[in-house]
């Protein structure tokens, strides 16, 4: 369209070259009846908007009143995560049904298919078809559209893709016929895929629910069960004691952290993410050479975290390191040999241990446990050679649990594999099932421009 030129003064023929992408500017090549246009030209697109939180009387009734996190259902989007009453959607933009809403803040090119008729937020675009609904929403879907939203997006702190932007972006369309074809062979493996990756997710889901169960088994003695009967050992023999009987407790080193190699490393609350330390990403810090005997960490020690978000969590030092360790740690040294470093670490992982540290921290408004606290800790005392017995226990059944959860985040991210290669051959038209004799998609542009 020539610069200043009113939409209203084209003719027919002008109109449809502006609604063709020119060829320089395709992507990648489709079938000859098919046409690349913009999503401006295929859809309607609405940007939501949020009622005024001022008129408590918009909210609370039926009307679907949907955001980026509702989008997280994918294919089948019904229920919303806030509703509006009748007064709350006579104020709103209505999305009809069979609608693709696209998340363009933040999350951008999350999206998702509206089963029923709705309103968003600002955060979310929505493309109402003027074609076949799930096409348009599967193409939503690849990686190209999502790589395209993201090149529109302002340079802001906040990436934003406006209504414009949006509207801009090429679309590969088919004739109607084509169109209907290709959501067919889309939907059926689709359907297979999603079951698999809900199964998938709910192993992974169920991960930490296992591990939890393997526990508490552990330290109520019933993992061991069948071994005291084969060692002629009763439950009896277990004792309840407080931590502080067999370990001695100590706070770590305050010191400023540096990138250079100017010391020992220098283990914070922060450098002990999942249970693992990666050393090599662990600082260094200006020690005196008292200081270091003091503050060295050994082998078998256990780092915990004594404040925020973190308290109570732990670190088993397994590694041989010149280290030292930092102030919002506190490190426990095992003083009798009547338990095991490994037992006590595992028991820090269960259940009975996070229901005290939870009772030591509550009714604090930042969380926190003081070494004193954790010297109270009650925890149970089986023989050494039980110990032992439950940590190769332990070991054995959390290590055949991880292998089954790294399955299952395998198979998921397989999963996302195969659909991005179903949907990028789909949209290229190379899925076998076009029809050179139908008639060609600018006819579909024509009359989309007519209306």
């Amino acid at each position: 369209m020539a610069r200043g030129q009113k939409k209203e003064t084209l003719t027919p023929e002008d109109r449809l070259q502006a609604a063709l992408v020119p060829e320089s500017e395709q992507p990648y090549p489709v079938p000859d009846n098919w046409c690349w246009t913009y999503l401006g030209c295929v859809s309607d697109v609405v940007t939501g908007g949020t009622p005024s939180k001022k008129h408590p009387e918009y909210y609370g009734g039926l009307f679907p009143f949907f955001k980026p996190t509702d989008l997280d259902f994918g294919r089948h989007v019904v229920e919303a995560s806030e509703y509006l009453t009748d007064e709350g959607k006579m104020v709103s933009r209505i999305i009809p049904e069979q609608s693709t809403a696209v998340c363009c803040i933040g999350s951008i090119g999350k999206c998702g298919f509206l089963e029923v008729e709705g309103t968003t937020n600002q955060q979310i675009n929505s493309a109402i078809p003027k074609f076949n609904p799930l096409f348009l929403y599967y193409y939503c879907n690849t990686h190209y559209f999502n790589e395209e939203l993201w090149s529109k997006a302002s340079a802001t702190t906040i990436s934003i893709v406006n209504k414009s932007k949006m509207e801009s972006c090429v679309f590969p369309l088919p004739p109607l016929p084509e169109q209907q074809r290709i959501v067919d062979r889309i939907e059926s493996p689709f359907a297979k895929l999603d079951e698999a990756k809900q199964k998938a997710q709910d192993a992974l889901d169920s991960f930490e629910t296992r591990k939890a169960a393997i526990l508490h088994k552990a330290f109520t003695g019933e993992l061991t069960a069948q071994w005291r009967k084969e060692h002629g050992v009763g439950i009896e023999s277990w004792e309840k004691a407080n931590l502080g009987k067999y370990v001695d407790s100590q706070y770590g080193y305050t010191e400023s952290a540096s990138q250079e190699q100017v010391g020992p490393k220098f283990l914070r609350i922060t450098d002990i993410q999942d249970g693992v330390v990666n050393w090599a990403n662990v600082p260094f810090c200006k020690i005196s050479d008292t200081d270091f005997e003091r503050y060295a960490v050994s082998q078998n020690d256990i780092m915990i975290a004594r404040t925020g978000a973190t308290t109570g969590k732990s670190y088993l030092i397994v590694d041989d390191v010149t280290a030292v360790f930092a102030s919002y740690l506190i490190r426990i040294k095992i003083k009798s040999p009547k338990l095991q470093p490994q037992y006590l670490y595992g028991f820090m992982q269960s259940q009975m241990y996070w229901g005290q540290i939870t009772e030591f921290s509550a009714g604090i408004a930042q969380p926190g446990v003081n070494a004193k606290k954790l010297k109270e800790i009650i925890l149970p005392i089986p023989s050494v050679p039980e110990q032992v017995e439950i940590v190769r226990i332990i070991d054995a059944l959390l290590a055949k649990e991880q292998q089954a959860k790294e399955a299952a985040e395998g198979m998921l991210g397989q999963i996302d594999l195969i659909k991005k290669a179903i949907l990028a051959r789909a949209f290229r038209g190379e899925l076998g099932t076009n029809n050179p004799s139908e008639e060609s998609a600018v006819e579909l542009v024509k009359r989309a421009l007519s209306n």
